[in-house]
């Protein structure tokens, strides 16, 4: 027989036991706590104003916190690895880009899996990049500041949000198109690089639409963009490929990952709340403006795109000669 008491006891124990699945009046109560977005670079970049965007229409759906943790260095790994030995609780998630892609290629070791260690969530949105130059830089143009690097051969500098960010890899397959000889400066994070290349101390930077302003505001020059057409927010920048180097393009993005043992019901709210936060006006009223586009991929869509852009980015480096990090 089981008494009142007994019963307490049992009810208590199946509501915090990890090994018991959550059922739905748990999952319609989630997140029990503030949710941990962790972020790969440095607080005041671009990666780093999705978030937050992304993390306040959140914590309004949720009534609950979602709290934006910076976890630059290790070209992201060091937030992935991070992410993927979490408890899966849903409670720490991962705002995964093309790092997760690349790291397999860019590093002989890795202490996580970058595609078996996460359970994927929810796409937030995809964008091109811009290429920035000092304006100590005498180029007005794609074509003139590759004729500039090749007569200053191996005296430029690159910077990037850091090594294996989707940032990087961009201008290393730019320096292979265009047959240039540039050091890579990796940064922790947009802001940083942006802050150096203002004054001239490192002479190219791709980044997203985000950081468009520093241009506007004449403290840098925008000479082209990446994408397959010229974007809507600033039409008068040339892509690469018509101004220079036919046929280039590079695409960025940005999820929300989850460790592998996360509940399924847990994924399936996270998405379904993830989606609706950026299908809000709200946020595509801020994306739009920044260059950035939403989707709304299914988890296992997320998944089949993870894994194709790994393959595709391995052999990129492999073809631009990077040799892989221990």
């Amino acid at each position: 027989m089981i008494t009142r008491r007994r019963f307490t006891a049992l009810t208590a124990a199946s509501a915090f036991s990890p090994g018991i699945a959550m059922g739905p009046a748990r999952a319609q109560a989630w997140p029990p706590r503030p949710v941990r977005l962790i972020v790969p670079f440095a607080a005041g970049g671009p990666t780093d104003t999705i978030a937050r965007v992304v993390a306040e229409r959140l914590s309004r759906v949720w009534g609950q916190q979602m709290l934006i943790e910076n976890r630059p260095g290790g070209g992201g790994n060091i937030a992935n690895e991070m992410v993927a030995r979490s408890e899966p609780d849903g409670c720490t998630v991962l705002m995964g880009g093309s790092s997760l892609a690349t790291s397999s290629g860019l590093y002989r070791s890795l202490s996580y899996d970058p595609i078996n260690d996460f359970a994927p969530v929810a796409f937030l949105c995809s964008y091109s990049f811009f290429m920035f130059v000092p304006n100590t830089v005498p180029a007005k143009s794609v074509k003139e500041f590759i004729a500039y690097a090749k007569e200053n051969k191996g005296k430029l500098t690159m910077a990037s949000p850091g090594a294996g960010s989707s940032p990087h890899l961009c201008g290393e397959l730019f320096k292979h198109r265009a047959g240039l000889d540039m050091i890579h400066v990796p940064y922790r994070g947009a802001g940083p690089a942006m802050n150096d290349l203002i004054p001239g101390r490192v002479h190219l930077l791709f980044s997203g639409g985000a950081t468009l302003e520093n241009a506007r505001s004449g403290q840098v020059q925008a000479l082209g963009y990446t994408g397959a057409k010229r974007a809507a927010i600033a039409p008068q920048i040339p892509t690469i490929a018509e101004d220079a180097i036919p046929g280039f393009e590079v695409v960025g993005w940005y999820a929300l990952f989850a460790p592998v043992k996360t509940p399924a019901e847990i994924v399936k709210k996270l998405h379904a709340d993830t989606v609706t936060a950026c299908a809000d006006a709200s946020v595509v009223g801020r994306f739009a403006p920044l260059g950035y586009e939403t989707r709304a991929d299914t988890p296992d869509q997320l998944g089949a795109f993870l894994r194709s852009e790994s393959v595709m980015w391995t052999r990129v480096i492999k073809d631009a000669g990077i040799a892989p990090q221990d």
